[in-house]
């Protein structure tokens, strides 16, 4: 029983996800520490108060309502979110889009689209200007050298 757990926890992605974790929070005190030293004071210029939304509160029937926490917790989320699209999420999806536009141009089969010869009824390709079986000449489908990026043949 307790090998089992062992195997668990020493696995790659377990320990990959701890350390995801840990990143992460630290991360997390990074933004939020540029949001109350930075934002939240910019936020105070432009409404001309204080800025600081953490003490921000109000009363009713006698019982506090902390607003300003969850104002505070709002910014970091948004700038936590925004750094993490502008500079993780849209490099590595120009990045992977590079790789998988190449994959796409090469696994383009010109052969697989097939169709009938009009005169001996066997299956040529598409984009064929000529049967292999009959010999005789056929006019290429243009969808199909559309497809395979190659001109229409007249």
């Amino acid at each position: 029983m307790l090998n089992g757990f062992k195997d668990f926890i020493l696995r790659g992605n377990v320990i990959s996800m701890a350390i995801g974790l840990a990143v992460g929070a630290a991360f997390t005190a990074v933004v939020t520490g540029f949001s109350n030293a930075f934002i939240v004071p910019l936020i105070g210029i432009i409404t001309r108060g204080t800025g600081d939304f953490s003490k921000a509160h109000f009363k009713f029937d006698g019982v506090t309502f902390p607003y300003g926490l969850f104002v505070s917790a709002a910014i970091a989320f948004l700038i936590t979110a925004a750094v993490l699209y502008f500079c993780v999420v849209v490099p590595m999806s120009k990045v992977q889009d590079r790789f998988t536009a190449k994959k796409d141009q090469e696994q383009v089969d010109i052969k697989a689209a097939l169709r009938d010869c009009p005169r001996c009824y066997t299956a040529i390709p598409a984009v064929a200007s000529r049967c292999a079986h009959c010999t005789s000449e056929v006019e290429p489908d243009p969808e199909a050298l559309a497809l395979a990026k190659l001109p229409v043949q007249r």
